[in-house]
């Protein structure tokens, strides 16, 4: 994969891709370049996109951009075939209390509950980018149908655990926090756990995942 990097203000690198591509690969190879160069002070994931913040008091800003435009180098010459990620199941109990916002949701697309389930099941999703609270992940896959508003008015508190529809994406919230997708269901599985000190993310960028119904409730 190509991409170009450059300066967008005195402290910030924008890294994005030539063309069409994919960010998983440059998110991957950051988390391991974050590591090794005390400069970076962190990065910011989009779909198209990474914005890496400069630590000035580590490096200057034409040696911290030399030092990006050598890791994309590398990326490029060491592209080969796509390392085959895990593909981990996530059980999920739709509608209901797990589910509040499932039957707006069934209104929105025109499909009943059970169809609405099957379609945010049947794809294997990709973790495109984690982002908006620690360990959120943003999935790539969704079935173009179930595409529906958010909220109007967000919610103050979303249960941790909740699966939701924002827009034409979806993904988990791994912790309660204030949030405005629809919520169509939850999963008992712990997605973020800052004790976890080797990987306190559950989802990292580029593993696959798979939604398995446990249960559907509509009153």
């Amino acid at each position: 994969m190509e991409a170009r990097a450059g300066f967008v203000s005195d402290t910030a690198i924008l890294v994005s891709p030539v063309g069409a591509g994919k960010m998983d690969a440059i998110c991957i190879a950051l988390e391991a370049f974050m590591r090794e160069h005390p400069w970076v002070m962190n990065f910011h994931p989009a779909y198209e996109s990474v914005l890496i913040d400069v630590d000035l008091a580590f490096n200057n800003p034409q040696s911290a951009l030399a030092e990006t435009q050598k890791l994309l180098q590398s990326l490029r010459e060491t592209e080969g075939p796509s390392e085959e990620r895990r593909i981990l199941e996530i059980p999920v109990r739709y509608g209901g209390e797990f589910g509040p916002d499932l039957v707006l949701v069934t209104q929105m697309t025109g499909f009943t509950a059970e169809e609405v389930v099957e379609r945010h099941t049947k794809p294997i999703y990709e973790v495109a980018f984690l982002g908006f609270s620690p360990g959120f992940p943003y999935l790539r896959g969704m079935d173009p149908l179930l595409k529906c508003q958010r909220r109007e008015s967000p919610r103050i508190r979303v249960p941790e655990g909740s699966v939701a529809i924002g827009g034409a994406q979806t993904g988990i919230y791994p912790e309660a926090t204030p949030g405005g997708w629809q919520i169509i269901g939850r999963t008992h599985l712990e997605l973020f756990n800052p004790r976890r000190a080797h990987q306190p993310s559950l989802l990292s960028a580029g593993d696959r995942i798979r939604f398995v119904c446990e249960s559907i409730y509509v009153p």
